[in-house]
């Protein structure tokens, strides 16, 4: 079983987006990959700890954030309380991911709806 981190909070400022864990991410490692899972609607960053790969769910109900971030060609770090990692290719990686979703049945019809109309 992978191990999973949820985001709980986007914060946008002039110079970042800062997506916050409930968890620790000591040791975490970029690997500037994204997956989807349609069935839980959120985007998955995936990054390394250990040579086990860390999935980090992003729900949903941060999606604004991230397509304003996304605009802004901000930076992305994961943080907990006093750490964080800058998230590599994020949005490379997001635009991809969108581009291939939209209008496509593939990913459900609930996971192309919601990213057509947030994004």
């Amino acid at each position: 079983m992978k191990t999973k981190l949820t985001v709980t909070n986007a914060k946008l400022n002039q110079e970042e987006l800062v997506l916050e864990t409930a968890e620790g991410i000591e040791g975490l490692l970029p690997r500037g990959q994204m997956l989807v899972d349609s069935d839980n609607l959120s985007f998955i960053y995936l990054m390394e700890k250990d040579e086990e790969y860390i999935y980090i769910s992003l729900p949903e109900q941060l999606w604004g954030e991230l397509k304003q971030g996304f605009g802004q060609q901000l930076k992305v770090y994961l943080q907990f309380e006093g750490s964080r990692v800058e998230m590599e290719n994020f949005y490379s990686e997001l635009e991809y991911l969108i581009e291939n979703i939209k209008g496509n049945g593939n990913y459900g019809d609930e996971m192309v709806s919601r990213v057509e109309s947030i994004f």
